[in-house]
């Protein structure tokens, strides 16, 4: 490779911080280029909407717009937390979320499980069939339970019913409804974790684990000592953003595992909005649950991304 120009780096260090960044941004335009599709989505689905954030301020009126409605500060705010059922759908989105974060660790294990198989073959295989279900949209996989685990043809009850059992209604008895929801997130998303983690574990260095073999290390000193060290930073970063949505369950799936007698444990914060903004027409209400909901998950992103790095030399930033 050729060396820099000696007189052009003594420019670029002699010139202003910002003269330096447009220099370099026009001397390779076209990586730029390439990623600008991506910039203007995340500008026009995640950023220009925060403009309508004010609604939440506001008694928002359509025929009024969002400048012309009248502002009534935190009054949506102070009717949220005085709403009776406030702290049941609260408890109920934090539920579902740790029952997720508790199920963490089992894409860590299966994908330390996989690197463990010596058939490169069979491995790919396995990868692939765990991977599948991250393909099917959530409408069929909920279509997919409903069916799976209906009480009068579900071929689970058939089962349950010829080994001498009676049927069970899973799904309208509010003890089976976080299980079913987070069961079939886990079946869903296995394989895509895994690739994640098989990824971090592909940059082992082979001579490190063949320097532990030959002192004599068995394959579980291997995981502990050499693996699992390896993967801790991606551990650690996909933990602390599971951590900044932990009131953000979806919307989509748990709506339509949804029914009357499971609403005591599937209303949640995300559904409650779903309600009240597009079924009642409570725009502003609902845009004031949606800025709570948002503040309170960076608030926790940033502690516990606190704590972690305080912990750790690993954080977000």
């Amino acid at each position: 490779m050729a060396s820099e120009n000696p007189v052009n780096t003594a420019l670029m260090k002699n010139m202003p911080a910002w003269k330096r960044n447009i220099k370099r941004v026009l001397s390779s335009w076209q990586l730029y280029v390439l990623i600008l599709p991506g910039i203007l989505y995340i500008l026009v689905f995640s950023y220009f909407p925060m403009y309508g954030i004010q609604i939440a301020f506001k008694d928002f009126r359509p025929t009024k717009g969002i400048w012309g409605s009248e502002w009534v500060g935190l009054k949506h705010f102070i009717r949220f937390f005085k709403f009776p059922n406030f702290w049941q759908y609260i408890r109920n989105t934090v539920i579902l979320s740790l029952y997720g974060i508790f199920t963490f660790p089992i894409g860590i294990v299966f994908s330390l499980l996989l690197n463990e198989l010596p058939n490169q073959k069979f491995k790919k295989t396995v990868q692939m069939i765990t991977y599948a279900p991250h393909f099917i949209s959530t409408v069929v996989l909920c279509g997919m339970v409903l069916l799976f685990f209906s009480e009068t043809n579900g071929f689970v009850n058939a089962i349950i019913e010829g080994l001498g059992f009676e049927r069970i209604a899973f799904l309208e008895d509010v003890r089976y409804f976080r299980s079913l929801y987070i069961g079939s997130g886990v079946w869903q998303n296995l394989g895509w974790s895994t690739i994640i983690y098989l990824a971090a574990l592909a940059g082992v260095s082979p001579e490190l684990i063949e320097a532990a073999r030959i002192d004599g290390a068995n394959r579980l000193q291997i995981i502990i000592h050499i693996n699992i060290p390896t993967i801790m930073p991606t551990i650690i970063i996909m933990f602390i953003m599971s951590f900044g949505s932990i009131l953000s369950v979806g919307f989509e799936k748990i709506f339509l595992l949804q029914n009357a007698l499971n609403l005591s444990v599937s209303q949640v914060l995300s559904t409650y909005t779903y309600e009240v903004g597009l079924i009642n027409a409570q725009y502003s209400y609902s845009a004031a649950i949606s800025l709570f909901n948002t503040v309170i998950n960076i608030t926790l992103l940033i502690i516990v991304n606190l704590i972690i790095s305080k912990l750790s030399d690993i954080s977000l930033w």
